[in-house]
């Protein structure tokens, strides 16, 4: 038997994050996928949005090169719709989602904790953003939060236990 939601504030709060990174999966993840310029200023929102996130702290998310095009396809078109059913997930309790919220938090600590995080810090100087600080202040929760995530589902039958 699960405890209720009301008993498993974690979830309650994981729902909150990953509906959060629905939004940001589609409005930032999105756009460099299919090829959207957000180098200058611009009048539209989102590309507007995009502009001032990679102006401000991450250059190669501005130009993004081929390999990084396909990590934010992932991000837009497979982890988008797993933000949805992991928040109905996590709210209704459903186990099943353990396996797939295993595999999906590994992904993201390698793909973006790893590669995206090593060209950051460590990849070719012309590529990095002078500001360390304001990326990771961006961008650290996108990783922290799938590797909690990682944690909290590490036993059998999660919804049945406290974390």
């Amino acid at each position: 038997m699960n405890l209720p939601l009301r008993r498993r504030g974690i979830d309650i709060f994981f729902a909150i994050v990953f509906a959060a990174f629905t939004i940001t999966s589609l409005i930032s993840d999105l756009l460099p996928t299919v090829g959207v310029d957000f180098s200058r200023p611009s009048d539209n929102f989102f590309v507007n949005s995009n502009y001032w996130y990679a102006h401000d702290a991450d250059i190669l998310f501005m130009h993004p090169p081929d390999w990084m095009r396909i990590v934010t396809g992932l991000s837009a078109f497979v982890y988008m719709p797993f933000y949805v059913v992991l928040v109905v997930c996590l709210l209704a309790g459903k186990n099943w989602i353990q396996l797939f919220a295993v595999i999906y938090a590994t992904m993201i600590v390698t793909l973006t904790g790893v590669v995206v995080f090593g060209v950051e810090f460590f990849g070719d100087p012309a590529m990095r953003t002078g500001n360390p600080v304001k990326f990771l202040a961006f961008n650290l929760w996108y990783v922290l939060v799938p590797l909690l995530l990682l944690i909290r589902m590490r036993k059998p039958m999660p919804f049945t236990r406290r974390f």
